[in-house]
């Protein structure tokens, strides 16, 4: 049987749409199979943090994408805790949604509507190569040593028919049915709340005023939830996790999903408004489960899990979607080198290794922040993990890295497991970020590198088309302020490799006798190759 692709895609929302047009950036033509025939019309707002964007960038879609939050909401806003929103305020969580960011990133922050932002990823993937099918679900799965087997239905006319790939990335969701055919079991913390979303017209524009507030927490003796509005404070969502008190009945309060008649979710609008004559207008709710957990592997032969399939989180934060559209970030580069036999199979390993600790780890900071700003009672039972910094779960991502699966972005200084540094370089006369010369396996050589860049050279014609490009400092980029060596942490005689995703592979803080034996002995175990030199 033929390959319907080389790679299919078992789920095409938020994180499947991104891998699909991550496979597409590095030529690789994914299959994406989605069981709805539409986008739901709901506005369920996402947070998009720095990386995310970095990615979006990368694609060529970030302008489409502010432009798309710049109509919809309010730019660089606060997150802040209120009793109501016409009472007092409680906490500023966040004051200012962009403060430094700009030291660490040439991508900012922004709240976007998921119903816009899926139309974004499916164009670029449909112009880069990707085929997306919907109304199919996946009923059956099989594998074997050269590729997977799917068995789909159509969901209108009930026919069935098998597709095969090398590949399949599963991202169905929080009840994939890929996990449960293949027995992947997830662990953690498990459901703390059952939880309601309510998605409303109302005007609510004299509560807000001028107050740029992107995200509010209401914390009152009635309910435990948050806000997020449009631009013209006129409809949005109210998200609720806890009802009445919870020191009366736990249960009953982590139950705010009990009644969804319209009547109970008009009154809750009210009573966190803190407004019982408002006029409100329900169009449309969801129930769902605040949930703490991590699949136990991320892989299982050729299948491999992404987003809520390997994990599940509180959206405290905005973690969940982000974390998502990097595990899809990971993977794609390294099936697209498997599948064109530039690496070994090897390195696909690698992407249990590293996603999964950090996923555990950013699973575990949205609970912390679930407790910290909803729930302050569960800190004494549950022993929430101490709350790390966003910049840190944002851009201190370290893979590999035995101590931790982060850091401070200020300060890892191009060690290998972390995201390059962000700064502005002059190239060809353009101003260009660090960030931009990602994509492809990069080497970057101090002022006094030729030797690096000339041993480079002579690798290339050994690399089977592997793309890779080397730089030197001070011809090929311009550094007017002077700051790569503390950036990469090299001397002028050193060298950086950084691989497809950004992350540094390997780097020489000095000059080498023998530069082509360490860059070959560098890229070979980057690639997931062992043994002898190829």
């Amino acid at each position: 049987m033929a390959n319907a692709a080389p790679v299919l895609i078992a789920g095409g929302g938020l994180v499947g749409l991104s891998a699909a047009a991550f496979l597409a950036q590095h030529d690789v033509k994914p299959l994406v199979l989605e069981r709805l025939k539409a986008v739901s019309p709901l506005p369920r707002a996402a947070f998009f943090h720095m990386r995310t964007l970095e990615l979006f960038r990368s694609l060529g879609i970030e302008e489409r994408v502010m432009e798309g939050s710049a109509r919809d909401f309010v730019p660089d806003g606060a997150i802040i805790a209120r009793d109501t929103l016409a009472g007092r305020k409680l906490a500023d969580i966040i004051p200012h949604l962009n403060a430094g960011v700009a030291d660490l990133s040439p991508c900012r922050r922004l709240f976007l509507n998921q119903p816009n932002l899926e139309p974004i990823l499916c164009d670029r993937a449909l112009a880069s190569g990707a085929t997306i099918l919907r109304g199919i679900e996946i009923t059956g799965l099989n594998q074997d040593d050269d590729g997977v087997s799917v068995t789909v239905r159509d969901v209108d006319s009930g026919s069935a028919r098998e597709l095969r790939g090398e590949y399949l990335v599963a991202t169905d969701g929080g009840h994939s049915r890929i996990c449960e055919a293949l027995g992947i079991r997830h662990e953690g913390r498990g459901a703390f709340s059952h939880s309601v979303t309510i998605y409303f017209t109302a005007d609510l524009s004299r509560f807000l005023r001028d107050n740029p507030w992107s995200l509010i927490y209401i914390n009152n003796p009635t309910l435990r939830g948050f806000f997020r509005l449009n631009r013209t404070a006129t409809a949005g969502f109210f998200a609720v996790h806890i009802v009445g008190d919870p020191a009366a009945d736990p249960d009953a309060a982590a139950n705010a999903a009990a009644d969804v008649g319209e009547a109970r979710l008009i009154a809750m609008v009210r009573a966190a408004v803190g407004d019982p004559d408002l006029p409100v207008r329900i169009d449309g709710f969801s129930r769902w489960r605040a949930t703490a957990s991590v699949a136990q592997r991320f892989r299982d032969g050729r299948v491999f899990i992404a987003g809520d399939a390997a994990h599940v989180m509180p959206p405290n934060g905005g973690f969940g979607g982000n974390t998502g559209i990097h595990d899809a970030h990971n993977l794609a580069w390294k099936l697209a080198l498997v599948l064109r036999g530039q690496a070994d199979a090897a390195l696909l390993e690698s992407y249990e290794r590293e996603r999964r600790p950090v996923c555990r780890f950013i699973v575990e900071q949205a609970f912390s922040r679930y407790v910290a700003r909803t729930a302050p009672w569960l800190t004494a039972s549950t022993r929430p993990d101490p709350l790390v910094d966003d910049f840190e779960i944002e851009l201190g991502t370290l893979y590999d890295v035995p101590r931790s699966p982060h850091a401070d972005p200020h300060s890892t200084c191009g060690q290998p497991g972390s995201r390059l540094p962000h700064f502005w370089l002059q190239r060809a006369g353009k101003r260009i970020s660090t960030i931009d010369l990602t994509g492809r396996y990069l080497l970057l050589a101090g002022t006094d590198g030729t030797a690096w860049v000339n041993a480079a050279a002579a690798l290339r014609p050994s690399l089977q088309g592997l793309p890779f490009e080397a730089l030197l400092m001070g011809k090929d980029l311009d550094d007017p302020e002077q700051r790569y060596r503390q950036a990469f942490g090299i001397s002028a005689g050193g060298a950086t490799l950084v691989r497809p995703d950004g992350f540094v592979a390997w780097r020489s803080l000095l000059a080498v006798d023998d530069p082509a034996s360490a860059l070959h002995k560098a890229l070979h175990e980057s690639l997931g190759f062992s043994g002898p030199l190829r």
